[in-house]
C-alpha cells in the first residue's frame, strides 16, 4: 500500500491543501501512435514521511499491476483492491494532477472535442490546462483511468442539474475521445456500457443520474454530441430514454416547464432548457421551442421515472 501526499486546489482558491490518501502503484500506460508514453514517478510518502513499513502491507502490494504474477490473483483480492482503492485494474492509468476529494453520487458523459485520447490525456496533465477527468476512453476502445473514483476532478464547470450547482463535488467525470461532428465507435460504446456498469453496482448510482455535459451546462456546453446514443445507454440502465411507440398527448394540466424543472434542467433560461432537452431527445430539430412533438416525449420521460 502506498500513501500519496495528495496536494489539492480548487478552481476559485489557490489555497493548497495536503491530504494523505490511499492509492495503488502507477501503471504506464502503452503506448500510443502519437508516440506518447506516461511515465510517472511513484507517489510520495504523505506529509508526515512516515513510511508504511513493508511488513504492514498485505493488502495490495507496492508493485505496478503489471508485475503482479497471474497466480496471485483472485476475482476476490481484485474486488477488495477496488473498494479499497477505487482504482480498476484492468484499465490503463495516466493519473492526471487536478482534483479534489469526493464521494461520487452522479456519472457526467462529455466528447473531447480533441483528436487523439493521447491529446487528451496530455491537457488533463498539463498544470496551467486546470481541466481534468476521472476516464478517457478512446475510440478503439482502450479506457484509461486518471483519477481516482474518490478524488474531485475538474469537468462539469459552471451549471446547474436540480438543486446541484457543484457537479464536480459529486460525479465522476468520462471523457470521449470524439471531436463532436462524428458517430461514436460500437467498440467505444461497448466499452463504456462495462465501465458505467462497474460504476452503478459499485457506488449504486441510480439510473436517472447519469447526465450529459450539455444537461448540466445548456447554453455553455453541447457535448456530447447528437450522435452519442443515449437511447442505448438507458436501454442498460444508464439514463433516462422514452418509448416512441407509445407516446401520448399530456393531460390538460401538464406543465412542460415543471417537468423540465423535475427532470433536472435549469430553467431560469427557458429557451437554453428546452434547446438543450430536444438537442439529447429530439436531435433532428434543436430550436428552442418546444413542439406538440416534443411535448409528448417530455411527458413520457416524466410520468415514467418521476
Amino acid at each position: 500500500m502506498i500513501l500519496l501526499a495528495a496536494t489539492t486546489q480548487s478552481c476559485s482558491s489557490s489555497k493548497k491543501n495536503t491530504k494523505a490518501i490511499v492509492a495503488p502503484a502507477v501503471v504506464k500506460t502503452a503506448p500510443s501512435s502519437e508516440s506518447i508514453v506516461i511515465d510517472i514517478e511513484e507517489p510520495r510518502v504523505a506529509e508526515n514521511n512516515t513510511a508504511v513499513a513493508q511488513s504492514q502491507t498485505t493488502a495490495i502490494p507496492n508493485t505496478p499491476f503489471e508485475n503482479i504474477q497471474p497466480s496471485i490473483s483472485t476475482p476476490e483480492r481484485e474486488v477488495a483492491e477496488l473498494h479499497a482503492t477505487g482504482i480498476q485494474r484492468n484499465y490503463d492509468f495516466a493519473p492526471t494532477i487536478h482534483y479534489d476529494l469526493r464521494k461520487p453520487q452522479f456519472v457526467m458523459i462529455h466528447h473531447t472535442s480533441q483528436n487523439s485520447i493521447a491529446q487528451t490525456i496530455r491537457t488533463f496533465q498539463l498544470a496551467h490546462t486546470q481541466v481534468s477527468s476521472h476516464y478517457v476512453i478512446g475510440r478503439d476502445g482502450q479506457v484509461v483511468q486518471m483519477l481516482n473514483d474518490y478524488q474531485r476532478a475538474w469537468h462539469a464547470g459552471a451549471g446547474k442539474w436540480g438543486n446541484i450547482t457543484d457537479m464536480n463535488s459529486v460525479s465522476i467525470g468520462i471523457e470521449l475521445d470524439n471531436n463532436g461532428s462524428e458517430p461514436f465507435p460500437d467498440l467505444q460504446i461497448n466499452a463504456l456500457l462495462i465501465l458505467l456498469n462497474n460504476l452503478k453496482s459499485k457506488y449504486r448510482i441510480p439510473q436517472t443520474n447519469f447526465i450529459g455535459h450539455s444537461d448540466y451546462a445548456p447554453g455553455r456546453k453541447d457535448d456530447p454530441s447528437t450522435y452519442f446514443p443515449w437511447e442505448t445507454l438507458a436501454e442498460r440502465g444508464f439514463g433516462i430514454w422514452y418509448n416512441a411507440n407509445y407516446l401520448a398527448p399530456p393531460p390538460p394540466t401538464f406543465n412542460s416547464t415543471d417537468a423540465l424543472r423535475i427532470i433536472g434542467y435549469d430553467t431560469s433560461n427557458l429557451r437554453t432548457a428546452e434547446r438543450s432537452f430536444k438537442k439529447k431527445y429530439i436531435r433532428t430539430d434543436v430550436s428552442s421551442e418546444l413542439t406538440p412533438y416534443d411535448i409528448m416525449v417530455l411527458y413520457d420521460l416524466y410520468r415514467k421515472f418521476y
